[in-house]
């Protein structure tokens, strides 16, 4: 490590609160799918800020949008009306079939959002005493005392922060009878992921997926999807819930929605928007000026360089790269898995190593479930980076010892 780096560490355990097990990295630039550290070493991105940055880094066409609207106009709040909200909630209900959007600051203030908005909706509009929501196990919802209580994790995200909220019920995975007996009379919604990213880059099934959409209409139950993490092209669809035919009640987004500036949304349908009215729910800094028109531009772009068949293609690359050195190290990969460019690629052993192995060749993913290396780099990533993932991975899998 170099001074500076040790320097800034220093500093910060002088500074901030110890909540980031950090990488012993620290990032100086970046610039499309590369990062750069203080010492200007260049890494491959091949985690765009966990699922965030996902047209690359500092790009100068947003660069400009922020520019021009921030000389215009940053905030006012929401007691007014602002037409950058307005566009980009045209743009953002025209690529699904929800009616209606709330703009939030982050993932878990959307999904906060999303279960008041299915308790407010069963308790005004369909007047009947339901709040309950069913979660899976190895859902990652949220760092709000809610959103990690509907998590279906355990460990440090809710050691020591009880009593947790009631009214939330998390049943195994794939589990439609253990789902079918939590539905109760206070049931009000099943919320999902299409795929956990937090748990292990887990893809739903589809039959499971069409069981869970059955069960939600035979018992007046809503549908939230959580899609902060899928959303917006990342997984081969705009949203990942299209690739199985559904239209969620609910559904979230996030992180790559204005590509590294904080933003969230909450969409719905026209019916159950009701479940809100003046002074049931707000932001102050939601939906701004600035952060509306990056997220109106991304949009944009993602559409006009038709991002979403390009995660489908480089899926498929990944996945067939991984699958020719999973062939030499049988007992090394167990396989990959996900949608597009969510991609995981399962160890036979913990991957602390590789991971740390590949941090040392510069390059940068994420190690999840203890064995899952996952990938979500920008969408804008070349082929030839993937192929030189693969191929230090190879090289890495040649030298540990999975014992």
């Amino acid at each position: 490590m170099s001074n500076k780096f040790d320097a800034i560490k220093e500093r910060e355990s002088n500074l901030l609160c110890n909540t980031y097990g950090r990488y012993p990295i620290a990032i100086s630039k970046a610039k499309g799918s590369r990062l750069y550290d203080l010492d200007n070493n260049e890494y491959i991105d091949f985690l765009s800020g966990i699922a965030v940055c996902s047209l690359g880094h500092s790009r100068d066409d947003l660069a400009d949008v922020m520019s021009e609207q921030a000389r215009k106009l940053v905030h006012i709040s929401n007691l007014f009306y602002q037409e950058p909200q307005l566009e980009l909630a045209e743009k953002l209900l025209s690529t699904c079939a929800a009616g209606k959007v709330f703009f939030s600051n982050s993932g878990a203030e959307a999904n906060e959002g999303a279960i008041k908005l299915a308790r407010r909706y069963m308790r005004k509009v369909r007047k009947t005493d339901r709040y309950e929501i069913i979660t899976l196990e190895k859902s990652f919802h949220g760092r709000t005392l809610s959103t990690l209580t509907a998590t279906g994790q355990e460990g440090p995200i809710k050691d020591g922060f009880s009593p947790l909220p009631d009214g939330f019920v998390t049943v195994p995975f794939g589990n439609m009878n253990a789902l079918r007996g939590a539905v109760g009379q206070n049931t009000a919604a099943i919320m999902i992921e299409m795929v956990q990213g937090e748990g292990g880059v887990r893809p739903l099934p589809t039959e499971y997926v069409r069981d869970i959409v059955d069960l939600c209409k035979e018992n007046g139950l809503l549908l939230i999807v959580d899609e902060v993490q899928t959303g917006l092209c990342r997984t081969g669809r705009f949203w990942a819930h299209q690739h199985y035919g559904i239209q969620p009640d609910i559904f979230t987004s996030a992180k790559a929605l204005a590509n590294g500036l904080p933003m969230g949304a909450v969409l719905c349908s026209d019916e159950v928007a009701k479940g809100f009215e003046p002074g049931s729910h707000a932001t102050t800094f939601g939906g701004g000026g600035v952060v509306s028109a990056v997220a109106s531009k991304v949009i944009d772009i993602m559409l006009e360089e038709r991002l979403a068949e390009r995660a489908i293609a480089l899926g498929q690359l990944a996945t067939e790269e991984i699958e020719r050195i999973r062939i030499k190290h049988p007992d090394k990969i167990v396989g990959s898995r996900g949608l597009g460019l969510l991609f995981g690629i399962e160890l036979a052993f913990n991957g602390t190593e590789v991971w740390k192995r590949l941090l040392a060749k510069r390059i940068i993913c994420n190690l999840t479930q203890g064995t899952i290396l996952r990938l979500v780099p920008p969408l804008t990533i070349e082929e030839d980076d993937i192929r030189t993932f693969v191929n230090e991975l190879d090289s890495i899998l040649g030298e540990v010892d999975a014992s």
